[in-house]
């Protein structure tokens, strides 16, 4: 058996898939040593290995799926998942993978993993054609990355990912809003999505519902934007001054 060609058929895999070939520990363990001597295998980190394309000299997996290998849970999410669903502005040097099991940030090959603690089990979903990639579905990534903008990606960022949004299904919508149940959280989604309800085709009884949800506690929608905010009644919100200007006037000279 060629052990080289049998691992290649993964993404990414760790000793124990060497030993279920060598039907032996130590015979694992030196074949492995041997091909990446070769640099027929990269080790990626603790346990967790990619053949090498000896066409290309590139490792077979791709950060999408070291990154759901890091742990039993991972899961790609927020503006990484942006990325994978081809929404982003632009791609950044960190993946930010959700897991139930926290792990250290580790930089491999100049891209960064970012451990991010996943607070719910719901919307997470294998992606379809390609092996070995969990991650949130579109739903579930526009909450978590409105939930997380001052975290994860910044609001510029947020506003451009949301840009190439056409479509939300606003039962799943609903579901994980109710699931975190945060107050503060239906305010700056429901006021976001409704700028861009048509676009997103969700309807007004959505709306409605995120602020039938919002309490009477006004807060900051950017709390970095303090001293350029007006106060918008009908979400409670503090707002920046010309919030989505510059997305809209990019939106006028696509048209």
């Amino acid at each position: 058996m060629d052990v080289f060609t049998e691992l290649a058929k993964y993404p990414v895999f760790t000793i124990d898939d060497v030993k279920k070939l060598t039907d032996n520990e130590k015979t694992a363990y030196t074949q492995l040593n041997r091909l990446m001597k070769k640099d027929l295998i990269r080790k990626i980190r603790k346990n967790i290995y990619s053949a090498v394309n000896p066409a290309t000299g590139q490792m077979v997996a791709t950060r999408y799926q070291i990154a759901c290998a890091i742990t039993r849970t991972a899961y790609i999410s927020h503006h990484s998942a942006f990325e994978y669903y081809g929404l982003a502005n632009q791609v950044f040097y960190e993946v930010y993978v959700s897991s139930e099991t926290k792990f250290n940030h580790f930089e491999y090959d100049l891209v960064t993993y970012k451990y991010v603690a996943s607070r719910m089990e719901q919307g997470v979903v294998k992606a379809k054609n390609t092996t070995g990639v969990r991650i949130t579905d579109l739903e579930r990534t526009v909450i978590d990355s409105i939930r997380d903008f001052n975290k994860i990606g910044g609001f510029e960022e947020l506003l451009n990912c949301l840009e190439g949004v056409h479509y939300l299904d606003e039962t799943k919508l609903r579901r994980y809003l109710d699931i975190y149940n945060t107050q503060g959280l239906y305010q700056k989604v429901g006021y976001l999505l409704d700028h861009y309800q048509k676009d997103m085709q969700l309807s007004q009884a959505f709306v409605e519902y995120c602020k039938s949800k919002i309490g009477k506690s006004r807060r900051y929608l950017v709390s970095e934007a303090k001293e350029n905010s007006y106060y918008n009644s009908e979400w409670e919100l503090m707002v920046p001054e010309g919030l989505f200007q510059i997305t809209d006037q990019v939106g006028d000279l696509l048209v």
